[in-house]
């Protein structure tokens, strides 16, 4: 029977289930990564299994999202987690190492391996052939224990790719150009197989680009093929040993198709609020930029910040702009250090970033205010630069370069002749900055800061549902909505009781107070609820506020998983005409609710005031069981005692 790659993958994978789409399966993970803001609370939930190491093949832990050491915090958290990985078999990437995606493709990707990572972009990974997917860090605590990993069977999307890119068009127009046509909802329990001609002419780390901001389509994952170009990936890399050809068999199907002709592209831009809202870059010439950042686990490759040095060379950014370097990883770092790209930057003016996530999840570089950034970032929302009033577009490092140089808003094919990159035969190799784990476990302590409070203690849930509704919010609403990221709150991802405070802040901020209040209540949302980052806290930090339940008409994959996985009630309007007829404040209850998740019913009453509206529980048995239980991880512990 002929296969997709996604299918190919899978299959060798798979441990129960079938694979048919939105059936639940569940699949062995071979690797594992954590980041730093998601990372200490993975950990600590690991640690409550009682599990004396880590199961998986490989699994590493990187610090990349809180390097900016304004107190204790975050140093304390970077000691805990070197020390914690240390004692129990995981891999430590040290700071400065890089951004844990560009690493983990340089050093980790394996092509037909699967990788969870706690971070949305993990898929970038399917750069390099991986089947790679963004989870919560509760779902890789329990991998790493040694469980499967549960998803429902997406269904798979061919992207046919002819052609080839004309000078100064990248591979970020190309998932721009997916964007434009899908939206953020348009990848929802989809995985994007990429294949065709035009695959042959984009190198590994473009392939990532577009991987990586699969992740925006609302995608499970995106895969590339595993070829001769990256074959030559892994030997610059000197890792062919990890490497091996798998691609779709010829006449393999898939459940949807999408063709895309690289030469018809010409570059994109993403105007502020959405990473859809995608339009040309000669249709918005001319808006004046007092900001651009090129870098972000999207576009600071080799290849990319070459161009970069070579667009800068001999010439000077204009005055009115900030420009703002972050290379993705220190080999990258290195490399051009050595070849002289560096120097070509910062002779024209650029500031060099360190090697980590910085602007792009609002830990430095904000924008001044009511001013126009320009970026080669994934996500683009009102505030998460760090200003609230911000203007943050999204484009290709091209363009970005383009509009240092200009002061405003350019097409980049102005510029002049594309630059020729040559590739070194290899890069430049030091895996010093990441720390293998000790081989004598009972030798190393665990440092933890006063900051790391334990994991709040969830109880199963309770026979009947009553509460208000705390807050009523619209379409789209981003875990950054729900809860932010930024220096002052960042810092706080490993004290629950403390982040909890800033829950839906600048939505509305009084929320926190009001749930208090209340002793918790009910949250109703529009559709693609949840939708970006993976933080679990955006689940955790209102389960200890005691919100009980969240009605929507439609979810984001990995937050509903989320709210599952901390015994949260992911509910969905059956009838959408019945979210008008909410408001906040409004009493809600269901009686006999978890009768009804046990009876495996599938519509919810709910009574609001003298009308009932009926809700959609769309969620296997398994997650019922899960639910019932107080969440994933009472629900684990219950298992292992069976």
């Amino acid at each position: 029977m002929s296969m997709n790659l996604t299918q190919k993958i899978l299959s060798s994978h798979i441990i129960e289930g079938e694979m048919v789409p939105t059936k639940e399966i569940a699949i062995s993970i071979d690797q594992t990564l954590t980041q730093d803001a998601t990372g200490t609370m993975a950990y600590l939930q690991f640690e409550a299994l009682d599990i004396p190491r880590v199961k998986t093949g490989l699994s590493v832990s990187y610090v990349d999202h809180n390097m900016l050491q304004a107190g204790f915090e975050n140093a304390d958290d970077h000691r805990f987690l070197q020390t914690f990985a240390s004692k129990y078999g995981i891999y430590f990437s040290r700071p400065g190492n890089g951004i844990c995606h560009q690493v983990n493709l340089e050093r980790f990707s394996k092509p037909g391996n699967t990788l969870i990572g706690s971070d949305s972009h993990t898929p970038t990974g399917g750069g390099a052939g991986m089947l790679a997917i963004g989870v919560g860090g509760l779902d890789v605590a329990v991998v790493m224990g040694g469980g499967p990993y549960y998803i429902k069977m997406p269904y798979v999307v061919g992207v046919e790719l002819t052609g080839s890119l004309k000078p100064w068009v990248s591979a970020k127009d190309v998932i721009l150009e997916m964007l434009r046509r899908l939206t953020v909802k348009g990848g929802v329990g989809k995985v994007f197989e990429y294949y065709g001609e035009g695959v042959s002419t984009l190198m590994v780390p473009e392939r990532a680009t577009i991987t990586n901001m699969g992740a925006e389509l609302g995608a499970t994952t995106s895969i590339f093929p595993s070829d001769e170009i990256t074959e030559q990936y892994f030997r610059q890399q000197k890792r062919l040993d990890d490497f091996k050809f798998i691609s779709a068999d010829l006449d393999a199907k898939y459940d949807e198709h999408i063709t895309i002709d690289l030469s018809e592209l010409e570059p994109m831009i993403a105007l502020p609020g959405s990473p859809d809202n995608v339009v040309k870059v000669s249709e918005i010439e001319g808006t004046n930029v007092e900001q651009v950042i090129i870098g972000s686990c999207t576009n600071s490759s080799y290849k990319e910040l070459m161009v970069v040095a070579a667009a800068v060379q001999d010439r000077k950014i204009v005055p009115g702009v900030s420009l703002h370097i972050t290379p993705g990883s220190r080999q990258v770092l290195e490399t051009i250090t050595r070849n002289g790209g560096l120097a070509e930057m910062v002779s024209a003016g650029a500031r060099i970033m360190e090697s980590a996530c910085d602007g792009c999840i609002g830990l430095g570089s904000s924008p001044a205010s009511g001013s126009v950034s320009i970026r080669s970032f994934n996500r683009n929302w009102k505030g998460r630069s760090g200003t609230a009033d911000d203007s943050v577009y999204l484009a290709s490092p091209e363009t970005c370069i383009a509009a240092a140089l200009t002061g405003i808003i350019t097409d980049p094919r102005k510029l002049g002749d594309y630059p020729v990159i040559d590739m070194p035969d290899n890069f430049v190799i030091d895996d010093s900055m990441i720390i293998q784990p000790s081989d004598n476990s009972d030798s190393i302590e665990v440092i933890r800061g006063p900051n790391i409070k334990p994991i709040p203690k969830i109880t199963s849930l309770s026979p009947d549902l009553k509460g208000n509704v705390l807050i009523k919010v619209g379409d789209d609403i981003s875990t950054d909505a729900i809860m932010p990221a930024g220096p002052k709150i960042l810092p706080l991802r490993s004290n629950i009781p403390a982040i909890s405070e800033f829950v839906f802040v600048n939505v509305d901020p009084g929320f926190a107070a009001r749930a208090k209040e209340n002793h918790g209540g009910i949250i109703v949302g529009g559709d693609n609820y949840g939708q970006g980052s993976s933080r679990e806290h955006a689940a955790l930090a209102p389960l200890y506020l005691e919100v009980k339940a969240v009605i929507v008409m439609s979810f984001a994959r990995i937050h509903k998983a989320n709210l599952v996985n901390f015994g949260i009630l992911p509910l969905e309007f059956n009838d959408p005409e019945s979210f008008g007829s909410l408001q906040q404040g409004d009493m809600l209850e269901c009686n006999g609710i978890k009768e009804l998740i046990s009876s495996g019913a599938i519509i919810i009453p709910v009574k609001a005031g003298p009308v009932t509206i009926e809700c959609r529980l769309d969620i296997s048995s398994r997650q019922r069981e899960i639910i019932l239980a107080g969440g994933l991880l009472n629900y684990t512990r219950l298992k292992s005692l069976r």
